[in-house]
């Protein structure tokens, strides 16, 4: 690892993380029209946005930068598979990792793991359906489509707020700080499926704002506590490429299926892009 990667992991312990993303949530909300206009247009121009597809492609028909950020698309741009038991991608990325979960440990990064029950925000028995069952790691870039969608059709069980740091999850901080995704503030969706429990689980990051869900609006970011909330069996259920998230500002997502359920399409691996609404894998035992 270059000085300058080192010197980019440290400043990450250092700093004041929380307030750091505050301010910038703040400012992702300024309504100035120069002030908004030009952080927008800077922003296209850096990342090679492709506005193209979005519904609105004038920088300049945004409210603020995170309406830009979490822009709708044309319809159309993101087809589904359309195979019965296809488990589609959530959202734009890349993969950073997926495969098998193995004695409850899902893996990061070479010589970095993380258990299924921290991810989740603890107990075992919120753990136990995926144990040794699949994962895959999808990181959002910033030039990415930031609203998330479900993979399979599925009825909202329960969700779970874990409070936590606010690391950069970029591929260099997944390699570098050990148990990066089971650290970091998240919000945990656990959904039932036709292929048994999905959790779905929105990993936050450094600058990230906030994240909002389509049944509960904004997640208060910053908590200090892991606050567990059970959905009445029906009251929320998503069909398959349904929204039911967004990112204000970058992150990854994090999908898990239990034992013997999913089979990850084969030529898919780390580093692999992806759209939203693509086959990631196959449902086993429909």
């Amino acid at each position: 690892m270059s000085i300058k990667d080192q010197l980019f992991i440290a400043s990450q312990y250092l700093a004041p993380q929380a307030l750091i993303s505050s301010f910038f949530g703040r400012l992702a909300h300024c309504r100035v029209p120069s002030v908004k206009n030009a952080a927008i247009t800077r922003f296209i121009r850096q990342y090679g946005v492709d506005m193209g597809e979005a519904e609105r492609p004038d920088a300049a028909d945004y409210e603020h930068f995170n309406a830009f950020f979490t822009r709708a698309l044309k319809p159309g741009a993101r087809p589904l598979d359309p195979a019965p038991d296809a488990i589609l991608s959530p959202a734009d990325g890349a993969i950073s990792q997926l495969g098998a979960i193995r004695g409850g440990r899902i893996f990061q990064a070479k010589g970095h793991d993380f258990s299924t029950e921290e991810l989740l925000g603890g107990g075992a028995e919120r753990a136990q359906p995926f144990q040794d069952g699949s994962f895959a790691t999808i990181y959002l870039s910033p030039r990415d489509y930031h609203r998330v969608h479900m993979p399979m059709a599925g009825t909202l069980r329960e969700t779970i707020y874990i409070p936590g740091r606010l690391f950069s999850v970029n591929p260099l901080t997944a390699r570098s700080v050990p148990r990066l995704f089971a650290r970091n503030e998240r919000l945990a969706c656990l959904f039932d499926t036709a292929a048994g429990p999905m959790a779905v689980v929105l990993v936050g990051a450094m600058i990230v704002g906030a994240m909002e869900t389509v049944w509960g609006g904004p997640v208060a970011p910053h908590g200090s506590r892991v606050v567990a909330t059970r959905h009445e069996p029906g009251a929320v259920a998503l069909g398959k490429g349904a929204e039911m998230g967004r990112f204000l500002l970058g992150s990854t997502v994090v999908l898990l299926f239990g034992p013997g359920r999913a089979d990850w399409v084969p030529d898919i691996g780390p580093r692999s892009m992806l759209r939203m609404g693509q086959a990631l894998g196959r449902a086993v035992n429909l």
